[in-house]
């Protein structure tokens, strides 16, 4: 491949990838419907917006955990307590039934038409409802054999605790996988911003609602010890039981406010149910394999709750740094990603193997492009940004530190992570969910091995009377970042072969240029942070916004000028996109 081919690779494909190619003839009655696609870069803008307003609203509540909580007794206890249901979730809703669902109602809309679509959705609805409503029966029976298998480290009061805000929780399960199928009913039909929107409903019910039971139940107010290994009183326990029963129903919330976007679109209820329907078996092979293909991470987020569980505050470090990552990843990536599945699902169904090789080299240029500085970011201005989020009331200044360290850890990943999101999709799109899976299964076995050892290795650095385990729990994040890099090259290597070629040369071109203007931000911001800490210190609100924002803004700055020295094209894209935006 040439220079030009390369440029021309890259810089053309976020505008042209999502439209029908141009020798597909399209009847002229038919033509609205088939090119509605939008680009991906525009979707994922949309997606992006939403998601925003989500995370911003999730680091509000991860800040009223850590302001009434702290990262101790309590928020250990609802961090595995919620853990155990999310987990599930993404095993069986978003993550694998997404992706299995897209890809087969897209293809029947294709072959058969809007009214088998519409049926099927119906059926995968039906039988979602009866077997997860089983499975939130049986969960909530043995809830306390669950959080014993994945926090053998807890204490009695502990583990009783838990096990009760597990109960509470565990029918979260239900409602938002009844809200991924929707959101995935949307996505195909070109609606990205309502299902976008509905994890951000989700954070503000749960706030709401939550803390409006928290301090209900608890007789208006509860106190909570600065010592990690103290037993919380009764209010306490109220106040978290009361967090726990907002958190369901900000899962509740999600599935109702896409209701109303669902019967837009054309969908209506069909009371029916069978295993016998071509595509429901379709969804059902598709989503075997990739529960997970695509829930490496989760699985192994919860053997890492294991190995951390002996950590008094660790769930809560781990917690609040794992968030703090999932920041730019949903942003990022879940955004880019969201918006592209629908493309590629739609390409390969029409046998579009070159279009589709171009849409998924594509999206992962754009997610470079957005999460590598992110990571770099996160990294060396992780503690200011914690101390300005976290620090206050129960969460001090040793948890700040744990908390800072463990997101340098999470954050190494971080590029592997969103690009997985990619990746995994593109091979359901192609109707093959083993390759995802088996790579899964290796990848949950490195994170066991490493999380292991490099919990023992970093257990011995850092050891204070009040960090005994020392930065243990940083080995566990730190594993887990591995597991996701050797995930991403192992599917990229694997789809490369699948589809002959992935832009490789362009792709490593553009990676390379973005590495060296992130390495200049990482730069200008550690420099601009340590001379703004050691001339005016970190007390104070308004400064710890200085000292966590200016650097993030000039460091943003200083790569914007070095990624466009260095032609990084994607960003020239960018930079086209917005000028015919504004010049309209």
């Amino acid at each position: 491949m040439t220079e030009n081919e390369q440029n021309r690779s890259t810089a053309d494909l976020p505008e042209t990838l999502a439209e029908p190619a141009a020798d597909v003839a399209i009847p002229i009655d038919q033509k609205p419907a088939a090119t509605k696609q939008t680009s991906v870069a525009r979707s994922a803008g949309i997606v992006s917006i939403a998601v925003m307003f989500s995370r911003l609203l999730g680091l509000v509540r991860e800040m009223i955990f850590a302001r009434y909580f702290g990262a101790g007794f309590l928020t250990d206890a609802y961090v595995v307590a919620f853990r155990i249901p999310n987990v599930l979730r993404d095993l069986f809703a978003e993550g694998a039934l997404s992706a299995a669902f897209v890809k087969v109602f897209t293809d029947v809309q294709v072959t058969k038409g809007e009214k088998e679509a519409w049926r099927l959705a119906s059926l995968i609805f039906n039988l979602l409802a009866v077997v997860l409503s089983v499975i939130c029966i049986v969960g909530m029976i043995f809830s306390r054999q669950f959080v014993e298998l994945v926090a053998d480290g807890f204490s009695p009061e502990k583990i009783a605790l838990a096990t009760t805000l597990t109960q509470i929780m565990f029918p979260f399960i239900l409602l938002v996988a009844l809200a991924a199928v929707a959101m995935g009913v949307l996505n195909t039909k070109g609606i990205f911003g309502v299902p976008a929107s509905a994890s951000t409903v989700f954070n503000v019910v749960s706030i709401v609602f939550g803390l409006g039971l928290a301090y209900w139940l608890s007789g208006g107010g509860w106190l909570t010890s600065a010592d990690k290994n103290a037993i919380p009183d009764g209010p306490s326990h109220w106040a978290i039981i009361g967090m726990s029963i907002g958190t369901l129903i900000g899962g509740g919330a999600q599935l109702v406010m896409q209701i109303p976007s669902l019967f837009k679109v054309g969908f209506r209820f069909t009371p029916i149910l069978s295993l016998a329907d071509e595509g429901v078996k379709k969804v059902i092979a598709l989503m075997t394999p990739a529960i997970l293909g695509t829930s490496a991470v989760q699985i192994n987020v919860l053997i890492n709750t294991y190995f951390v569980s002996q950590i008094d505050g660790a769930q809560g470090w781990l917690n609040f740094a794992f968030r703090l990552m999932q920041f730019p990843i949903g942003l990022f990536g879940v955004a880019v990603g969201t918006a592209a599945i629908p493309v590629m699902s739609r390409l390969a169904s029409e046998g579009k193997t070159k279009d589709l090789r171009d849409t998924i080299s594509s999206s992962m240029n754009l997610v470079f492009l957005l999460t590598l500085p992110s990571a770099c970011g996160l990294i060396v201005l992780g503690e200011p940004i914690i101390r300005l989020i976290y620090e206050r009331g129960k969460f001090d200044a040793t948890a700040t530190s744990m908390t800072a360290i463990a997101l340098a850890g999470y954050s190494i990943g971080l590029t592997g992570y969103a690009a997985i999101k990619i990746l995994s999709p593109a091979f359901y799109a192609l109707n093959d969910a083993k390759t995802p899976m088996i790579i899964a299964l290796a990848s949950i076995v490195v994170n066991f091995l490493g999380g292991y050892y490099l919990r023992e290795l970093f257990s011995h650095y850092g050891v204070t009377p009040e960090t005994p385990y020392g930065y243990g729990h940083v080995g566990v994040a730190l594993a887990t970042s591995i597991v996701a890099l050797v995930n991403f090259f192992a599917l990229a290597i694997i789809m490369r072969r699948r589809i002959k070629r992935l832009n490789g040369r362009a792709i490593a071109t553009s990676f390379a240029k973005i590495t060296i203007a992130s390495a200049v931000l990482s730069a200008v911001c550690y420099f601009v942070y340590h001379f703004m800490l050691g001339r005016f210190g970190n007390d104070g609100f308004w400064l710890r916004f200085a000292e966590a924002f200016i650097p993030i803004g000039i460091g943003g700055l200083s790569f914007l000028i070095v990624a466009k020295l260095l032609r990084v094209h994607e960003l020239e894209k960018l930079y086209g996109t917005l000028r015919r935006k504004f010049a309209r």
